[in-house]
């Protein structure tokens, strides 16, 4: 065998996880959709679009939601709304230290300045306590990420953006299916940003879901995922071309018949390495759900806890040699990504949203996994503590 071939073998076997980080769940119904889209030769945002809307709309207990291209761009297109209600360019959006860059880019792209706030290592999300410490008469919002699909603190949240006057934009990127004290994560603050990249539990392989609750709201929001166009062409706002097509949208309403399977199967995941982890709390942090929430399962993250006689990279190797995939837990966005450095924060101003960054992974739940592969998980883990 040649070398090439050698490698080419090598990257294949590796690709096999026992456990792979994601999958992605295309319906009978979602492929009938496309052809009969196909057929038809209408391809942009039509029916199928209005009908996803519609039916995203009553999953997720809000009035209005409005469909675009990526759950970047519906981070970017929430933003942007807040300057029909008075926000200037350079105004500030208060946004967690710890999520995926695109929480951050967004905010950027829409022309505010994410102002940053450390978060809490047992949550993972944005800490609710340092939120007032931050905010200036420049602040518009608040952006908290329901990361892993764990529930923000949000009647913390909304009360001080009430008493300061500021709106709440939830990136719901990975919560699809969260509860919040019995209400639907998207539908608490003022709008809600969801994203339906491959990964997540709906999904239309790219694209993003915007909520609001709020008609004129989302009025601004279809506007401006539309260059910022009003009537047939009278462009009202600085806007973006962000529309989802019709390709997407079937996807989509595939994926919203089966979201209840998908959701339950992903809990059932979720719910079962919570309780096998709890004989390895002396080693590691791992996602839990308090009383009052439901996580939507995005992923299981699993952080090593101080003076451990092992790293994270070296656990994390040893997952992948059992063939467990995983990911890094983010990073801290002003402090390790270097695109953030022109903000001018330095190494050690968000330690905990930093620990995690260095010493968190994340695996898949989803739901092509059962329980087999779940004990897979804890039979690795349990072989790995063993060898310290």
């Amino acid at each position: 065998m040649t070398k090439a071939k050698e490698k080419s073998s090598e990257l294949y076997k590796k690709a096999q996880y026992k456990v792979p980080f994601g999958t992605v769940s295309i319906t009978n119904k979602a492929q009938k959709l496309i052809d009969t889209a196909i057929e038809s030769k209408w391809l942009t945002r039509g029916k199928y679009v209005q009908e996803f809307e519609e039916k995203f709309a009553k999953l997720f207990g809000v009035k209005e939601a409005v469909a675009v291209s990526s759950g970047t761009d519906a981070d970017a297109i929430a933003c942007a709304v807040l300057y029909d209600y008075g926000a200037k360019r350079g105004d500030e959006i208060i946004v967690p230290a710890l999520t995926f860059v695109a929480t951050g880019n967004a905010v950027l792209q829409a022309g505010f300045k994410p102002v940053f706030v450390d978060v809490k290592r047992d949550t993972l999300n944005i800490d609710a306590d340092k939120i007032e410490a931050v905010i200036t008469p420049r602040t518009r919002a608040i952006m908290p990420v329901h990361l892993m699909g764990k529930p923000a603190d949000m009647d913390r949240i909304m009360a001080i953006a009430k008493s300061h006057n500021l709106y709440v934009i939830e990136d719901a990127a990975e919560a699809h299916g969260a509860l919040y004290k019995g209400q639907k994560v998207g539908g608490i603050g003022h709008m809600g940003a969801f994203s339906l990249y491959a990964a997540h539990i709906i999904t239309s392989i790219e694209g993003g879901m915007l909520t609001t609750n709020d008609p004129q709201m989302a009025e601004a929001m279809r506007s401006l995922r539309n260059h910022g166009i009003v009537n047939k062409f009278e462009f009202k706002r600085i806007g973006f071309s962000a529309k989802m097509n019709e390709i997407e949208a079937a996807v989509g309403l595939g994926n919203i018949e089966i979201f209840n399977d998908i959701l339950n199967q992903r809990r059932e995941n979720l719910l079962y390495l919570i309780a096998q982890f709890k004989k390895f709390e002396e080693y590691f942090y791992y996602i839990k759900e308090e009383p009052g929430e439901k996580i939507g399962p995005h992923a299981f993250s699993i952080i090593v806890k101080p003076n451990m006689p092992f790293t994270k990279d070296e656990f994390v190797a040893f997952m992948d040699q059992r063939g467990i995939d995983s990911r890094n837990l983010f990073y801290s966005l002003p402090t390790q990504c270097s695109s953030y450095e022109f903000l001018g924060h330095n190494l050690g101003d968000f330690p905990e949203a930093e620990y995690c960054s260095n010493n968190g992974t994340h695996i898949g739940i989803h739901q092509d996994l059962n329980e087999e592969h779940m004990d897979h998980v804890i039979r690795t883990v349990g072989e790995f503590i063993k060898k310290w």
